[in-house]
């Protein structure tokens, strides 16, 4: 068998980069639909299974209404961060927008644990939070530090955090879930928070682990 040029696996790379690239984006996009419509639809319409979920929320609303909008405005910033193109021809537009995300997740986890205080999901919900704020903060400052290469990286376990608020809810969707004991749920949590990162670390690190260097 003739050996492949090596121009064809220079070409085949990058189009194999952009494909997995937009179908994981494509999947993220789908899940976060898929929550809003079974999760933030059912709670206006005061869907049985979450009436006890929506009565909590109503009376944290004052809180919950601007961690929302920053919570939202992480996971919507998050793609256009992550683009290439846009961080290439919008330098300036690309650093607004992480300063953006930064001040979104700070205000974002804060609020979270202090909504969370004095209920049993505390301690899960400021793990949470602190592991999103301390990746993003990392995140920040190779930034500043012009280190790229380890920014990117840091940002992406930041996204896998956030990320999470799509994944924890794919959970309600299951009946049994409502019953969890409060310490399930923390574990729950928590166990999302870290292997998230685990997951985003595997994706950056995937070259190193399926080839030998020659």
């Amino acid at each position: 068998m003739a050996a492949t040029p090596v121009s064809t696996l220079s070409s085949a790379s990058p189009a194999l980069r952009w494909m997995s690239k937009h179908t994981l984006w494509l999947l993220l996009g789908l899940a976060a639909f898929f929550v809003f419509i079974t999760n933030e639809v059912f709670l206006i319409a005061d869907y049985p299974l979450y009436h006890q979920y929506r009565v909590h929320l109503i009376a944290d609303r004052y809180l919950l209404f601007p961690h929302a909008l920053f919570g939202t405005l992480a996971l919507l910033s998050g793609p256009l961060q992550f683009s290439t193109r846009l961080r290439r021809q919008y330098i300036s537009f690309h650093r607004i927008l992480g300063r953006l995300y930064v001040l979104s997740v700070a205000s974002a986890a804060v609020l979270a644990m202090i909504i969370s205080a004095g209920h049993p999901l505390f301690a899960g919900t400021t793990v949470q939070a602190s592991a999103w704020i301390i990746c993003t903060f990392a995140a920040f400052l190779t930034a500043r530090n012009r280190h790229i290469t380890q920014h990117r990286q840091w940002m992406v376990r930041s996204y896998a955090i956030t990320f999470t608020f799509i994944t924890l809810r794919l959970l309600s969707i299951w009946p049994a879930y409502w019953n969890l004991p409060d310490a399930t749920n923390v574990i729950i949590i928590i166990s999302t928070t870290f292997g998230s990162i685990l997951l985003a670390d595997l994706g950056l690190n995937w070259r190193e682990l399926a080839h030998r260097r020659s």
